[in-house]
């Protein structure tokens, strides 16, 4: 049988595909990355201020099939840290259930300003902390409450940051390690995955945010 060791030589490092992350992820070996941190679309439909879009924001269809494929290719015993939006808190979880993810925990990122207001300011952004196996406790867990950084959203109508996504790397990763992003968007979860030692893949479907990241990598990222 082939090892997870042995899988890992075959996945191309350091890289941004361009495609669909269902049917890429599907030509990767099982067991063959470390660590996913991932910001799928949250399903509003969204439109930003300045009327940019993202693609399959405005269906699920790409749901579970996108989370089965994660599950396989992450290794055992290893932990994923998706985003999502918490309106259809019910879809991503059905999803995760379904690959076979388990809940490790909730992150909160407290925001100084309100996004949006409607019964309430909503004032912050979360992910989930999926675990596959039984994976060890980090040697520095995080807290599940930190503070949110603004990008200004330059690069992608909902960019994060890179300073809230290298801990999370460096707390469920090693340096030399694969970190995936199936949606890579602009490329902050690999900038970050590079910019702490990690080795990543990053998928992006859109074709001018897939040009965004491999100019941010290859240019070794940008500060926000």
């Amino acid at each position: 049988m082939t090892t997870a060791t042995q899988t890992s030589a075959t996945v191309p490092r350091n890289t941004i595909i361009h495609g669909d992350c269902i049917d890429v992820m599907r030509t990767m070996p099982a067991w063959s990355v470390d660590f996913i941190l991932t910001d799928p679309p949250y399903l509003p439909a969204y439109k930003s201020r300045d009327n940019r879009t993202i693609l399959n924001d405005d269906n699920a269809a790409w749901l579970t099939g996108s989370f089965a494929q994660m599950y396989r290719v992450l290794k055992n015993d290893a932990c994923a840290v998706t985003f999502y939006g918490w309106p259809k808190t019910d879809l991503f979880f059905e999803a995760w259930k379904s690959a076979g993810f388990r809940i490790g925990g909730h992150i909160v990122f407290r925001k100084r300003y309100a996004s949006k207001t409607a019964f309430l300011q909503y004032r912050h952004e979360s992910a989930y902390l999926l675990i596959k196996g039984n994976p060890a406790f980090p040697d520095a867990p995080l807290p599940d409450v930190m503070d949110w950084v603004y990008t200004g959203n330059k690069l992608h109508p909902t960019q994060k940051s890179i300073h809230i996504l290298k801990p999370l790397v460096e707390a469920f990763s090693l340096p030399g390690q694969i970190v995936l992003d199936p949606f890579a968007g602009s490329g902050s979860s690999c900038v970050a995955a590079h910019r702490t030692g990690r080795d990543y893949i990053g998928i992006e479907l859109a074709a001018e945010h897939h040009e965004t990241a491999t100019g941010r990598l290859l240019g070794n990222g940008a500060s926000a």
